[in-house]
């Protein structure tokens, strides 16, 4: 199966520039209460730069705060996964991995203010994501004997998990996404060279059960996350066809297998990997990111999949290379982090219909550097 670089090779031309430094904001932005967090990934120094938001979406100057850790460096996608920039449940933390360093970051989220309160080895290598539930933390450590381990995160800081490291199915298998169901019950990871989505059932200590390996409906499989009924939403790049990307819904079931609810629903675009969900569970976006392009469909009550009139109802500017997207806490807005573009997508989201409205592109990003993750409160 091809990679998501192999995949945006074909489409995608940038020219690699140096990494600048970013000033901090102004204390007079300092006191907004909401921002959108992106990772930059750095090798010397890994970063989150927290842009403010105003109430019309707008996004203004970031402030830069250290991970403490080392990211991994390159150009496009170098992670290959989602979620390597993750807010907790409650919104009271952001996770960042550093996967040059092998840790992972935590900060206390206070608007757009972040305040670092640890970092620890993920025990394994190459950490590019992590997902939260009610204070369990698991990493997905994707390099070397592939593998997820458990924390426990308490007044910022985090404890390992006794006998909490799972192995997947094999060594350097591209694992490239994991999520806890909305009850916690189960954990979830996607492993894209095998095509396997795993799932593991979570115990009362923190620790999981054994794997099961689960075949993806279509091919290309990538990014996992869960909408508010339990129904499981997976990415798929597709087949080596044009425009072959598509989107796929399930339901686990106590035994760890997995329903098929609607199969490869096409996204009329290239080399999506990361979905994003409104809130309210009625909507879930798609980023074509070889098209520049964000796919939407409606989330229905047993979990199929509609797409929205025209299918694509978000256009970034071309050679974005829109990857990872996210979703503000009041489901107003969404952005994407345009690798390529060295900018952020804005869209307003209009909360019945499911329509985008463009608001634009916020440049001044360095363009493909590396950078990777994205959230938003």
């Amino acid at each position: 199966m091809k990679s998501i670089r192999n995949i945006l090779a074909l489409t995608t031309t940038a020219a690699v520039v140096a990494f600048p430094g970013f000033a901090s904001a102004q204390s007079a932005e300092s006191g907004f209460g909401h921002a959108v967090f992106v990772m930059t990934n750095d090798a010397d120094s890994n970063h989150v730069l927290a842009y403010p938001r105003a109430e019309d979406g707008t996004l203004l100057s970031a402030h830069t705060f250290k991970t403490g850790g080392r990211g991994s460096g390159g150009t496009v996608d170098p992670l290959s996964s989602q979620g390597s920039l993750t807010l907790s449940t409650n919104g009271a933390w952001l996770f960042a991995v550093n996967a040059g360093s092998g840790t992972l970051s935590v900060f206390r989220v206070a608007g757009s203010s972040l305040d670092l309160s640890d970092q620890v080895p993920t025990g394994g290598s190459e950490p590019n994501a992590v997902a939260e539930h009610g204070g369990l933390v698991y990493v997905l450590n994707t390099a070397g004997t592939s593998g997820v381990s458990g924390f426990w995160l308490r007044d910022g800081k985090l404890s390992p998990i006794a006998g909490s490291r799972k192995f997947l199915s094999g060594n350097n298998i591209g694992s490239s996404s994991l999520a806890f169901s909305p009850d916690g019950k189960f954990l979830t990871v996607i492993e894209r060279t095998t095509n396997f989505i795993d799932v593991f059932s979570v115990q009362p200590d923190g620790t999981l059960s054994a794997i099961k390996e689960n075949p993806s409906a279509g091919p290309g499989a990538f990014g996992l996350l869960f909408a508010p009924n339990d129904t499981a939403i997976v990415s798929e790049t597709g087949s080596s066809a044009p425009n072959s990307s598509a989107i796929s819904s399930y339901k686990v079931n106590s035994d760890h297998t997995l329903t098929v609810v609607s199969a490869s629903v096409p996204t009329l675009g290239a080399a999506n990997c990361w979905n994003t969900v409104t809130p309210d569970g009625q909507f879930v976006y798609a980023s074509n990111s070889a098209s520049s392009s964000i796919a939407g469909f409606r989330i229905g009550a047993s979990g199929a999949l509609a797409p929205l009139p025209g299918t694509v109802v978000g256009l970034n500017p071309s050679g974005s290379t829109n990857l990872d997207l996210a979703i503000t806490a009041d489901g107003r807005f969404l952005y994407s982090i345009n690798a390529a573009g060295g900018s952020i997508g804005a869209f307003a989201i209009d909360r019945t219909t499911g329509t985008l409205t463009n608001l634009g592109a916020i440049g001044g990003l360095p363009a493909s550097v590396g950078f990777n993750g994205i959230a938003a409160n």
